[in-house]
């Protein structure tokens, strides 16, 4: 890698590998949470025609390069040009040009997972090569993807502006959406319950959002869970997952949470509503991936994405 090349790879597809995604979208720039430090209003700005950033509470921006060395230095990592160089070619492994139809033209402030301007206006198999291009970065074959998913036409009643998205159901006719600008859902917000493959099994799974119970099934070579599963699809909506798991029988109940504060946090929260289940134990699955983020960051680690 060097700097004239590196100065062409989109800074956009650099903080996506980073799973940064923008807050806000417009045809000249992207605005996100600051990547170099904690805000709640974001005010970090890539412009994508000059494929320059800006960070506004900061004062500093920059190419590719410089922000790679403030990017490593925010982590008390050596952060020389040459230390930058290195560090984009780890994360940079192919150029891709994102396509346009994913982006809506204003998403929420806040990101809001559940958001009432969403419509519905087609459903079908997945065959979108970006969405497809999508499922490879996160290392999810597409025939197991097309098992569990739908491609989704997407569109947004505020802007009238529509978008494709993968689209995951819960138990409420609702749809989880995914796509690498946009993470949402389609009103009603709920958890998602999948049968194992063996009758009244002893253990049910629970995860956090699709993309990990996929990366389980992908290290299965494609072949689901024994036991029962409950994705979430949000922490918040652990409550919902209680009547499918109380009372049925099970032994064990395994959490595969996020290695984070609020994955450590929902995992006690769990456990606190299911401590009256005295014959019921929780087996925290974490040791499995104990050194990354999350469970979908493991799976694409072994397979060296």
């Amino acid at each position: 890698m060097n700097i004239e090349l590196a100065k062409h790879i989109p800074i956009s597809e650099i903080l996506g590998k980073l799973n940064i995604l923008p807050k806000r979208v417009s045809k000249k720039e992207y605005c996100y949470l600051s990547p170099l430090r904690i805000e709640k209003t974001p005010s970090f700005f890539v412009n994508i025609q000059h494929n320059l950033w800006y960070d506004h509470g900061l004062g500093i921006g920059g190419d590719l390069i410089s922000f790679g060395r403030y990017y490593l230095e925010s982590r008390n990592e050596d952060h020389t040009t040459s230390d930058a160089l290195r560090w984009i070619k780890n994360i940079y492994q192919y150029q891709y040009t994102p396509d346009i139809s994913f982006i809506p033209e204003l998403q929420a402030e806040n990101n809001q997972e559940e958001d009432s301007s969403l419509i519905l206006k087609s459903k079908k198999s997945i065959n979108h090569l970006g969405l497809i291009h999508y499922l490879e970065k996160r290392g999810i074959p597409l025939n197991l993807a097309k098992q569990f998913l739908k491609e989704l036409h997407v569109q947004n009643k505020r802007t009238n502006k529509s978008f494709y998205a993968l689209g995951f159901p819960n138990e409420e006719g609702g749809f989880e959406l995914r796509n690498p600008f946009f993470k949402g859902c389609l009103r009603p917000k709920a958890i998602s319950f999948i049968r194992g493959t063996t009758p009244k099994p002893e253990g049910i799974h629970l995860f956090e959002g699709f993309m990990d119970y996929l990366s389980v099934v992908s290290q299965l070579n494609g072949k689901k869970i024994k036991g029962d599963t409950i994705v979430l699809n949000s922490l918040s909506c652990i409550k919902q997952a209680l009547p499918y798991i109380q009372n049925y029988g099970y032994r064990f109940y395994y959490t595969w949470f996020d290695n984070d504060n609020a994955g450590t946090r929902g995992s006690e929260v769990l456990a606190d509503f299911l401590k009256a289940e005295s014959s019921l134990k929780q087996v925290k699955m974490n040791k499995v991936y104990q050194a990354h983020k999350d469970v979908n960051a493991w799976h694409m680690k072994t397979l060296g994405l």
